[in-house]
């Protein structure tokens, strides 16, 4: 393993070195540049949580609601034990719009495309069956997973600071703040006149994020190939507070997003 990673190093430090100074089609000289990314993106939500969030919801009597109080009607839930929120995988498309400030710092917006479903998952204590009469029983599942479906247009606005170029290498550290708007189809959302336990859980429509990252420069003779790795955290809350059995023991819940890109230019 040892030899085989020296060799990998080897190559690349060979690959750095032995190249003229000019490859990438003069990109770093121009003013503005152009380009275009491909994303791969592992999204995942942090929880918070309320005081009496495992406490199982009932149905309120002609209505869609749900309620803690036994009285009200049929329990929708039982008692839960844990929610959270598996890592899911989606991409992303988007251009690159840069703008040279000086040798080691260029201002970078990346409009982008994404299509990323998230999960939050519910887990219930196990509760027995009801019979509803006429032969028909209730019964309760122990886990739930809701998805939040998301076509989002993402405009992300940074701070790119360069190391110098060594031959055709450089590394780069990213920083700024993204403002992500769902253009999703109101179908995914639209959740009226169903029954209490197949409500959504549903996410705010806008929202910012700070994010940050890390990359590195690779100069080829007509293009330049930037591989990339950034971490974004939405700044607010970003659940719709709807009276449900899912959003109702969430306190707040933000967007952790790793991002990975390919980026030409």
């Amino acid at each position: 393993m040892i030899k085989k990673l020296s060799l990998i190093l080897s190559l690349f430090f060979i690959y750095t070195t032995s190249f003229a100074q000019n490859w990438g089609g003069g990109i770093d000289d121009e003013d503005w540049s152009f380009g275009f990314n491909f994303q791969y993106i592992s999204a995942e939500y942090k929880i918070l949580k309320k005081e009496n969030w495992q406490s199982p919801f009932y149905e309120v009597p002609d209505s869609f609601g749900v309620s803690y109080d036994p009285n009200t009607g049929l329990p929708v839930t039982g008692r839960l034990n844990s929610i959270s929120s598996p890592p899911s995988q989606g991409f992303g498309l988007g251009f690159v719009i840069n703008r040279n400030i000086s040798d080691n710092f260029d201002l970078r917006a990346t409009p982008s495309l994404i299509f990323s479903d998230r999960i939050v998952r519910y887990e219930y204590e196990q509760m027995g069956s009801i019979d509803l009469g006429n032969g028909q029983t209730k019964n309760f599942q122990t886990q739930i997973d809701k998805k939040v479906q998301a076509t989002m247009f993402e405009f992300p606005l940074g701070l790119k600071i360069k190391s110098n170029r060594l031959n055709n290498f450089r590394a780069y550290w990213l920083g700024g703040a993204k403002y992500s708007i769902d253009i999703a189809s109101k179908k995914k959302t639209f959740d009226e006149g169903e029954s209490a336990i197949n409500k959504l859980l549903k996410n705010q429509r806008n929202y910012l994020s700070y994010e940050t990252g890390i990359g590195f420069d690779l100069y080829f003779e007509y293009f330049k190939m930037s591989p990339e790795i950034k971490l974004s955290y939405s700044t607010n809350d970003i659940l719709q507070h709807d009276d449900t059995a899912f959003a109702n023991p969430i306190d707040k819940l933000k967007l952790r997003q790793l991002t990975f890109s390919l980026i030409f230019q």
